[in-house]
């Protein structure tokens, strides 16, 4: 994906900015109309023609779920001009994935109204039986919310194409919490149910969650009677599998804590590799428990061009995680190393919004911009 950041100083001129490059959301030029109706249109195989080619995104967002959201559109094909503090254009961007099409540009922005935090509805859900609430590894709420994000812009795009008319489109982290519980929030709005605490365990189903092995943990998910069978074979204890409490998947429920004592001493017995080999070709879902370290050993991970390597100014040899999604139609570009805050700040001015160099000069010598020299 390819960005640029830029840093300005007062409101009218992010104002200016904004109506000078119009992004994608709003507006785009008349002209732009028929490129992007032949973007929408089929495209012959080996075109490698991006679905965002030609679209301009300006993003003021910051940490997460804005800069994640206009991360993939630029996977996408879409030239991405982010603006960034003045302040901040002496460091560096977070790691993410950038190509050609991004832009950083350095601006001073007015003052913002400060946001309320709201409490987070998911962390009640993860943690195991009655314990702390905890958080998850990684920012789910954020990420959840910059993918509704970039799905609601590309169908507003196919909106702009069928109407004629932009759309303005309120994403949040508090809407995209509450959708995210999906059957939860049913069985509360429905029955008056409340959550329980599951750590890895199904509510409604036994066994479905992760059992530590003599070397680490596994994941085994009986979705059936059926499989449930399968999983005391592999495990040994076939007689579980007549046992009357365990017949089925209502009874395995009601005698949950007595079913999993005996299953959990089984796995024990193993270290993971050899469970997994003896589940294997039986149709049981089932997984390790991978650390960070296992994850990127893994050969599919590699082979779906998850590691993307490319050389940073400053930082060196880097590594970044590449596209979930991948498409038959185009490849993803030579990846490029993230850019500096304000690395584009004149290119942005000059390209993009046609300053001269003597009204650029003015702007870097008032702060109002500011420009990262990388060498």
């Amino acid at each position: 994906m390819s960005r640029t950041p830029t840093c300005f100083k007062c409101g009218a001129f992010v104002r200016l900015l904004a109506s000078r490059i119009q992004p994608c959301l709003f507006r785009q030029h008349q002209s732009s109309r028929a490129n992007l109706r032949r973007l929408l249109s089929s495209t012959q195989p080996g075109e490698n023609v991006r679905p965002l080619d030609g679209v301009k995104v300006l993003d003021l967002t910051r940490v997460l779920a804005g800069p994640f959201a206009t991360m993939i559109l630029g996977d996408l094909g879409a030239e991405i001009i982010k603006v960034e503090r003045p302040e901040r254009c002496c460091k560096s961007q977070r790691p993410k994935r950038s190509q050609d099409n991004l832009r950083v540009l350095c601006l001073r922005p007015p003052k913002a109204r400060p946001i309320q935090e709201r409490s987070k509805s998911s962390l009640s859900q993860d943690q195991k039986n009655d314990g702390d609430p905890v958080r998850p590894g990684v920012a789910m709420t954020d990420l959840a919310t910059g993918l509704y994000t970039h799905g609601a812009i590309m169908a507003a795009l196919l909106q702009r194409h069928k109407t004629g008319r932009g759309v303005h489109i309120d994403c949040n982290l508090l809407s995209t919490q509450v959708a995210c519980l999906t059957h939860i929030a049913a069985n509360y709005l429905n029955a008056g149910k409340e959550a329980r605490r599951w750590g890895t365990a199904h509510e409604s189903i036994v066994p479905y969650q992760g059992f530590r092995t003599k070397d680490g943990y596994l994941v085994v998910a009986a979705g059936n009677d059926k499989q449930f069978v399968k999983v005391c074979k592999v495990l040994g204890l076939n007689h579980l599998s007549e046992e009357p409490n365990y017949k089925s998947n209502t009874l395995r429920v009601q005698h949950r804590q007595e079913l999993l004592h005996i299953l959990s001493q089984r796995f024990l017995e193993e270290v993971t590799g050899e469970w997994l080999r003896r589940f294997e070709g039986t149709g049981v879902p089932c997984g390790p428990i991978n650390n960070i370290q296992q994850v990127f050993s893994e050969p599919q991970v590699a082979n779906n061009g998850l590691i993307l390597e490319m050389n940073h100014p400053m930082a060196g040899r880097i590594a970044v995680p590449g596209p979930a999604v991948r498409f038959s139609t185009f490849e993803s570009r030579e990846p490029m190393p993230p850019p500096m805050i304000g690395q584009h700040t004149v290119q942005v001015l000059r390209d993009s919004l046609s300053y001269s160099d003597d009204v650029i000069n003015q702007l870097l010598a008032s702060g109002t911009v500011a420009q990262n020299e990388v060498h």
